[in-house]
């Protein structure tokens, strides 16, 4: 397996005058759904792919309530996922309100074990 990329052309964003430089860029070999997702796992294991479904389901409004409160998630062995986000800077930390906040993100840290495997990937060039 491998994955594959191609190169294309992007300019200096802080000096749009300066000469185009060439780029890796990743060219993704399709998707793939939460259903389809539910029906590997219920062929890997004695779950049903009903059940696969339901429980990701859950997974996901449970993630979004946690993060809603602020917390972060850990999903063990997976990653944690939590909210970012980024704001105007003032010169006292009385100026800063709610309304300084410009942007939010959700931040997933990949678990070691994911990170790890950035370093097994072949890369394939494609045109």
């Amino acid at each position: 397996m491998s994955i594959s990329y191609k190169v294309i052309p992007r300019k200096n964003p802080q000096d749009f005058t300066a000469a185009e430089k060439y780029y890796a860029t990743v060219t993704h070999n399709g998707s793939i759904d939460f259903e389809s997702l539910a029906e590997i796992i219920s062929n890997q294991c004695t779950v049903t792919e009903t059940d696969c479904i339901a429980v990701l389901t859950v997974l996901e409004q449970n993630i979004i309530r946690e993060l809603k409160e602020g917390r972060i998630v850990r999903l063990g062995k997976l990653g944690n996922f939590q909210v970012g986000l980024s704001s105007k800077g003032f010169e006292t930390p009385a100026e800063v309100t709610a309304n300084a906040i410009t942007k939010s993100r959700i931040l997933f840290r990949p678990a070691k074990k994911m990170k790890e495997l950035l370093n097994t990937l072949n890369y394939r060039k494609v045109s």
